[in-house]
């Protein structure tokens, strides 16, 4: 017989929270939309099984949901472990309830990476995405790309009350580090017209923006 699994106090506290960010109302979202079943069929066939012997593999469907969050929010392999360790949403949508569980490192997500170019797995899995929206009724011709452009600013700035601007951030782009806002700007995909502009934070990934980049 199965023993109940007693819930901690981390996830009612967790569970009990007044306010959702965008971060999780995004991840919910993508929870519910992404068709894993469908895509986790597709990558099974190819991934290392379990041995006797030397380290056993990640499960797959945590490390699939770890690399899409990577590619949602352009984390690079040591920002995305990071991640698992520092934000409790990001944790908990990959599948693991606490830090104290075994995460994986940069070196795996690295790795997960590299097996899913080397079995050319990354274009099934957005052929299987597009038919499934197509399937859905959800995907059409026309869309939306965005382009976003940092806007640095002296890490002194400082706002009227001379203290540092709360709507500016830091953010890292390759190896550089920079300080100040983001600007998103959405055009058609078929004839580029530029239809809508916003302005974040600079630490605002450009997926999270998408849904108030598209055309009216």
């Amino acid at each position: 017989m199965n023993t109940p699994t007693q819930t901690s106090f981390a996830e009612l506290e967790y569970a009990s929270k007044k306010r959702q960010t965008r971060r999780e109302k995004f991840l919910a979202e993508m929870e519910q939309v992404v068709p894993w079943v469908l895509l986790l069929a597709k990558l099974e066939p190819h991934y290392p099984q379990s041995g006797r012997r030397g380290r056993q593999p990640m499960p797959l469907n945590r490390m699939l949901r770890i690399h899409c969050m990577q590619q949602w929010f352009s984390y690079s392999d040591r920002q995305m472990e990071d991640a698992l360790y520092e934000i409790d949403s990001i944790r908990r949508f990959a599948g693991f309830g606490s830090v104290t569980e075994a995460l994986p490192d940069e070196t795996t997500i690295l790795n997960f990476r590299h097996w899913l170019e080397k079995h050319k797995l990354t274009e099934v899995l957005l052929s299987t995405v597009n038919d499934h929206l197509k399937d859905q009724g959800l995907l059409v011709s026309k869309g939306t790309m965005v382009d976003a452009t940092i806007v640095h600013a002296p890490s002194s700035t400082k706002n009227q009350e001379q203290q540092r601007d709360p709507d500016m951030h830091q953010t890292k782009k390759g190896k550089q580090w920079y300080f100040g806002m983001k600007i998103h700007v959405g055009a058609d995909v078929n004839s580029g017209a530029v239809h809508s502009v916003t302005v974040t934070a600079a630490n605002t990934a450009d997926i999270v923006e998408l849904p108030n980049s598209r055309a009216c």
